[in-house]
């Protein structure tokens, strides 16, 4: 899936998230937020201006949040995102209700609707990684202008030496019959036994 996929998965499909800020301190914070709208713009949510949440927001500019669906783990997808958020106001606001109707029973009047401000996470990248096929299926992506910082496993080729010790210990199979080595990404657990394995340091490690 593109990156516009994967955020209409995220509002469509998955919906109800955990979003995470840093406080002055640096300390991590967490909080559910509901992702409301996708677009070729962004991702949009909104929140009440009197939150510790708005303020840690305003502050920083800058949100990560994941979001899952699935009964059980072997049935989850998740999508994680994160990137550079702004504030538009009451922007898109009506649109947000109108399309999450649950949201009138929270604030029913224009006036408790006041209080709302409406976010757009513009510029990110993110993951999503599905659980409900095997092997399991991770696919990164960006938006907005940002690139897509690779987070995966890889044999550098000058070293393999060929031996079996990394596809030996690949509990999802994804490193090649061929040598030199290498490793599919896409179906790459992060699990760092290939790494710990290799006999001659052959396998970096991602940042």
């Amino acid at each position: 899936m593109n990156a516009q996929q994967c955020l209409a998965y995220l509002v469509g499909e998955v919906h109800s998230t955990v979003a995470a800020t840093v406080d002055e301190q640096g300390l991590p914070h967490t909080c559910a937020i509901d992702m409301m709208l996708a677009d070729e713009g962004g991702l949009y949510f909104l929140t009440a201006r009197g939150k510790a949440f708005y303020r840690r927001l305003m502050k920083r500019r800058y949100l990560a949040l994941c979001g899952m669906k699935g009964e059980d783990t072997l049935s989850t997808v998740s999508v994680s995102v994160r990137g550079w958020v702004r504030p538009i106001g009451r922007q898109r606001l009506g649109e947000i209700f109108e399309k999450n109707p649950y949201m009138r029973k929270i604030y029913p009047t224009e006036a408790s609707r006041r209080a709302l401000e409406v976010f757009c996470l513009y510029r990110g990248e993110g993951e999503y990684f599905d659980l409900s096929q095997l092997p399991p299926l991770r696919q990164t992506f960006s938006f907005g202008g940002e690139e897509v910082r690779i987070s995966a496993y890889r044999i550098d080729p000058a070293r393999c030496i060929g031996c079996q010790a990394c596809r030996a210990v690949c509990p999802t199979g994804c490193i090649s019959a061929e040598v030199p080595r290498a490793i599919d990404p896409a179906h790459c657990i992060h699990c760092g036994n290939c790494a710990d394995a290799c006999p001659v340091g052959a396998v970096e490690q991602p940042n």
